[in-house]
């Protein structure tokens, strides 16, 4: 008899909370990095954040014009910033509640955003194509880089330390190396739906509108695995 796969063997099986509080379509569900807390974006305009263990509600933020498409919390838990169909990205003050910065930049609705480790860097993709860095200890709310290489809508960005990836609705995905100044690229052929940097960064999980989710080399682009 074949052994039992220990990662199968812990993930969950059995719904323990659900949490009910937005209006509408939830657009995205993202964890501190601690798991402890969770914030949601609603069609609602809303960003709550919850503990997901207890099921309780613990802040609602409001400030957005339009749905809010993604969030992303700082390490320390003290800020996270958000995006919208607004074109807007928002840093915020989680104990308060309040913004502290409104970054404008982008053409059309923003699709994805996300922090760097040390929370000075908010990175966010958009329908407009582009990719928009920003720093957030910066006066200025203009962007300080943007890359514009795709050809379709940026459905989804990660973060390592020196390097962005970036998934489009072109079917391609792109690893900006920001140090050496460089962008490699990796045909996928379909609309990406979502692209996501393996913790050690050597890898890249692609999923696509065909169904596969693919396993990607990073630094070379072979295809390690498909699963669908």
């Amino acid at each position: 008899m074949a052994a039992a796969d220990p990662l199968v063997a812990t993930l969950p099986v059995v719904q323990s909370q659900e949490l009910k509080g937005h209006e509408g379509s939830v657009m995205a569900v993202r964890y501190n990095n601690d798991g402890n807390y969770c914030l949601t974006c609603g069609h609602d305009r809303l960003i709550k954040l919850w503990n997901p263990r207890k099921g309780l509600l613990v802040k609602t933020y409001k400030g957005h014009s339009f749905e809010v498409n993604d969030a992303a919390a700082a390490a320390d838990n003290s800020k996270f910033v958000s995006c919208s169909a607004d074109k807007l990205v928002m840093l915020w003050d989680v104990s308060t509640g309040h913004t502290i910065s409104k970054h404008r930049g982008h053409t059309s609705r923003v699709n994805c955003v996300k922090l760097n480790r040390e929370g000075s860097v908010a990175v966010s993709g958009a329908y407009d194509a582009t990719v928009r860095c920003w720093d957030l200890r910066s006066q200025s709310r203009d962007p300080i880089q943007v890359l514009s290489e795709a050809k379709d809508s940026i459905s989804s960005v990660s973060l390592s330390d020196h390097e962005i990836v970036s998934g489009s609705v072109d079917g391609i995905v792109r690893v900006y190396d920001i140090r050496m100044g460089r962008m490699f690229t990796d045909f996928v052929g379909e609309a990406i739906t979502c692209s996501s940097l393996s913790h050690d960064g050597a890898c890249v999980l692609v999923s696509s509108l065909d169904g596969f989710i693919r396993l990607l080399d990073k630094d070379s682009g072979e295809l390690l695995a498909d699963y669908k």
